[in-house]
């Protein structure tokens, strides 16, 4: 054991036993936990925990507002810190780091150290730590060198500050950390003044999020400064109530509430922090009908506001934001390639035309071969996306084993077999566009994990690298499967589906709808010298079922104008597996009820699966990966 572990551990016995030391109160209340309350063996090694991708999800998903808010202020902190060889966590109140900034070069080292996304810094589970130690005290903090508990971390140097939530308790802990840094504590004092005043930017720009229909009021001890950055922060609705603040605020409205002048004639009208559902006029000598003297229009030096009990602010009132008006809009106009003479189909494409440009997700239902790429390719077209990029992506092609790096890029050498120049994932190449995410429902549940994030935050981050790179995507997926049945199996992520299906639409197949001769002629008018049908040819396409739905017509047509040697198409040349009268006495069998097409498929090519693969355009890897999650197995290889 290293002499300096050893002496660390002797002063810890001697904190145990009641000894003095020199430590910062909060550093020697600490300690006393540790040994006190969690029992901790001071000699036992104490190494990084880093949460499980599902745990940590789990983490990320319920901070997930804040992550988003919080971006810009971690990555303006981290600018300012990087060259000084610290990395910056943002940590849940349980102290898991759920995002993290660092240098990508020194990923192994900073991962050991557990200045890393998933790491776990509780007090209890790290001992003496600025994330676990923050949330134990609600107290910004420096665990510097020796400060901490555990003999594994007396290395790093790590300052935290508290991020509260507008309703007084504590959401998350800002972090920044090192591996190494000079011997005096008060090197640390520069980083807690950073830290402290980025928490408090977070505090305010997230009470603007949560409270945009309601006044936001600033104050601020200075007239410089009103307009700029508020000191206080709090949120009051059109009753005069206060529904939130920063902690800042809180502070003062703690102080107030103890007052012993004013505090008889403060009342809560919350279960929770005390001044949650207060009137602001019994905080303050105005009331919430007096704001608008406090906007920008009125000059600073008469924008004084008192406390009840003397303090004065200088403040800025934020009207509440004007909700969006309630316009009835004209009925939207489906796409025009979608416009034919199904009553059925040209509403729904109407409704979905109109979502779509309103950023709405698409779920899109329908049997194989029933059109779902054309209607979503319809919808792009029609929008304001037009001469964008439109990418579609089969999920159930790519090989389970690459569709992360296809989804979502990879830098170079991220992985055996990586290109050497790294690769933009298809997610980043429908950037400005529109991503079609075709059968949805066989993507691997690891993939589903990634894309809900980026469907989140609308951002992506390429494997092997650490920075992500934001999107600016509309997303319409497809599936003919029940995605809610794979929820129940769980084999579908139900947040996914639920981001996914911010509309679903189910396109009727080809048997039901009522434009058939329609869609005919137009399939035809865009081939070499517009074909035409004889009348008993015309009745034979009509009579039939078409289980393969548009993609079987499409087929059919191809054949028959391949055979025509006139500019007239009948019957002969139609294919025989088109009823064509008398020819064939009974249409031929629909599937069973509940049959999976993949399984109608492998009885056709008699459980072939190199000839269904072919079929179908899939990888055979694909094919037996969705035979075992439908439980199919061979006759041929039965026993």
């Amino acid at each position: 054991m290293r002499p300096a572990v050893m002496a660390h551990i002797d002063e810890l016995v001697r904190a145990a036993s009641g000894g003095g030391g020199a430590r910062d109160p909060l550093i020697s209340q600490s300690w006393q936990r540790c040994l006190g309350e969690y029992r901790l063996d001071p000699a036992a090694p104490r190494r990084a925990y880093i949460h499980t991708h599902q745990r940590l999800r789990e983490h990320r998903d319920a901070l997930d507002d804040l992550i988003r808010v919080a971006r810009f202020g971690v990555e303006a902190l981290y600018r300012q810190v990087s060259g000084l060889g610290y990395v910056l966590i943002l940590a849940d109140a349980r102290g898991v780091a759920v995002d993290f900034i660092g240098d990508s070069g020194r990923d192994g080292e900073l991962r050991r150290a557990g200045l890393y996304r998933g790491s776990d810094w509780n007090e209890h589970l790290a001992g003496t730590c600025a994330v676990g130690t923050c949330i134990a005290t609600g107290e910004a903090l420096s665990v510097h060198l020796d400060d901490h508990f555990a003999g594994d971390h007396i290395g790093l140097t790590c300052t935290a500050a508290p991020v509260y939530a507008a309703d007084g308790t504590l959401a998350a802990v800002l972090d920044i950390s090192a591996l190494q840094a000079p011997a005096p504590k008060a090197s640390q004092h520069l980083a807690l003044q950073l830290v402290t005043s980025f928490a408090h930017r977070i505090e305010t720009a997230s009470l603007h999020n949560g409270f945009r229909r309601e006044w936001i009021l600033h104050l601020s001890r200075s007239p410089e400064f009103a307009d700029i950055e508020p000191e206080l922060a709090l949120a009051v609705d059109a009753g005069g109530r206060i529904l939130g603040f920063n902690s800042r605020a809180r502070a003062l409205i703690d102080r107030a509430l103890h007052h012993p002048r004013g505090a008889a004639n403060l009342r809560a009208a919350s279960g929770g922090h005390a001044g949650l559902g207060l009137r602001l006029d019994a905080l303050f000598e105005v009331s919430v009908d007096d704001l608008p003297r406090f906007t920008r229009a009125v000059p600073v030096e008469r924008r004084v506001l008192r406390l009840r009990g003397g303090e004065r602010f200088y403040a800025l009132a934020l009207e509440p934001a004007a909700a969006p008006a309630r316009t009835t809009r004209p009925a939207a106009a489906p796409p025009p390639d979608l416009a034919g003479g199904d009553p059925a189909l040209a509403l729904m494409a109407g409704q979905a035309s109109r979502l779509f440009a309103a950023g709405v997700s698409l779920l899109i239902g329908g049997e194989t071969g029933s059109g779902k790429e054309f209607f979503a390719k319809s919808l792009h077209r029609a929008s304001a996306r037009a001469g964008k990029p439109f990418v579609a992506v089969n999920c159930a092609a790519l090989p389970e084993s690459l569709i992360e790096s296809e989804l979502f890029g990879h830098e170079a050498g991220a992985f055996t077999g990586a290109a050497a120049r790294g690769k933009t994932g298809l997610v980043q190449q429908a950037d400005g566009g529109t991503l079609f995410l075709d059968e949805i429902g066989d993507m691997p549940l690891a993939a589903q994990t990634r894309l809900l994030r980026v469907l989140a935050e609308r951002e992506v981050t390429a494997l092997g690298a650490t920075m992500p790179q934001a999107v600016d995507i509309r997303v319409i997926a497809a599936t003919h499967r029940d995605l809610a049945a794979l929820v129940r199996e769980g084999r579908f992520r139900d947040d996914l589906l639920y981001r996914l299906a911010g509309a679903r639409f189910v396109l009727p197949p080809l048997r039901e709808r009522a434009d058939l001769p329609a869609l005919i002629e137009r399939l035809l008018a865009g081939r070499p010298g517009s074909p035409r049908l004889t009348r008993e040819a015309a009745a034979a396409l009509a009579r039939h079922t078409w289980p393969g739905n548009v993609r079987e017509l499409v087929g059919a047509l191809d054949y028959a104008c391949a055979l025509a040697e006139g500019p007239e198409i009948g019957l002969s040349d139609l294919p025989p597996t088109v009823p064509a009268g008398r020819r064939e006495a009974s249409p031929p069998a629909a599937p069973p009820v509940g049959d999976d097409p993949l399984e109608a498929a492998l009885r056709r090519r008699a459980w072939n699966v190199s000839a269904v693969a072919r079929d179908l355009g899939l990888d055979r890897s694909t094919v037996h990966r969705r035979m075992r999650r439908l439980g199919l197995v061979s006759p041929n290889h039965a026993g």
